[in-house]
């Protein structure tokens, strides 16, 4: 079709997308300042109503075609091999942090911990800002979170839904809530589809070049939200201070506890309920 080998097409596609990947990363994905936390949590407080979210966490897999010699470790449990796109997406349906590449045999939650935005998450190398009130609330101080599906564990830094077996009031409000936030990173992933079609379909090239277009395509999609997006493509579309002012923590698995039930406390109450959820 293009009058060229096979071996210099590929070569060509693999320095482009590198070349798209590096020229445009520092500009459309930096790793965010204090302030820009605070700008990305207002903003899910405006369109989620939940307050001090800094991000809904989720992972895409992307179809590829079965790499010679793999076994299973690409086979995933929605029976299709594929490499998984960890992402963790504002109300603007961009990407703040994005971890690539990984098995999709892997579970969501096991990507997260060995990721460096897992990792930077847990040791506070982000910049997150301190726990803050919530909004109408003179109680102590709640931490800034990502949300995410059952897929993820619960710790004072992420927030997922409670199960859903006797689920009360509370818990029903919350997870009605936690909804309204994670939608966003879930919205980012069919605007992203769909604009960068090579998604649409198994890619036929080696996972290492998957990696490279996946990152290309991710820069350009935060270009595009940044600078062309329209309001009908939408359409379509763990430790905290301690002190006696702030929740008391404990270990992780009981902090994260902590957390939700705060969160969920502040939901049902008449300066945190939302007027609209029946």
């Amino acid at each position: 079709m293009f009058r060229m080998g096979t071996s210099t097409i590929a070569g060509v596609v693999r320095a482009t997308c590198s070349a798209i990947w590096m020229r445009l990363k520092a500009s459309v994905l930096p790793h965010p300042t204090r302030q820009q936390w605070l700008d990305i949590a207002q903003g899910f407080l405006e369109k989620a109503q939940f307050p001090n979210c800094i991000g809904a966490l989720d992972g895409k897999h992307i179809r590829v075609k079965k790499p010679p010699n793999s076994g299973s470790q690409y086979y995933n449990y929605k029976q299709f091999f594929s490499v998984v796109l960890l992402a963790l997406a504002d109300t603007n349906y961009r990407f703040i942090i994005v971890d690539i590449g990984s098995y999709g045999s892997t579970a969501d939650a096991r990507i997260f911990r060995a990721s460096r935005m897992g990792r930077w998450l847990q040791s506070n190398q982000l910049d997150v800002p301190q726990p803050a009130n919530l909004p109408g609330s003179t109680g102590p101080p709640a931490p800034y979170v990502v949300v995410g599906d059952e897929g993820f564990a619960l710790s004072s830094q992420l927030m997922r839904p409670f199960p859903r077996r006797g689920l009360d009031a509370k818990r029903r409000t919350f997870n009605y809530r936690l909804s309204r936030a994670r939608r966003f990173v879930e919205c980012a992933f069919g605007i992203f589809t769909h604009k960068w079609r090579v998604f649409l379909s198994p890619i036929q090239l080696a996972p290492q070049n998957v990696n490279v277009v996946i990152k290309a395509c991710v820069v350009l999609h935060n270009y595009v939200r940044t600078y062309e997006a329209t309001p009908d493509e939408d359409a379509q579309v763990e430790s905290l201070p301690s002190g006696s002012d702030t929740i008391q923590l404990g270990r992780s698995g009981l902090a994260g506890l902590r957390v939700r039930d705060f969160f969920a406390d502040y939901f049902l109450s008449p300066i945190g309920s939302f007027p609209s959820h029946q």
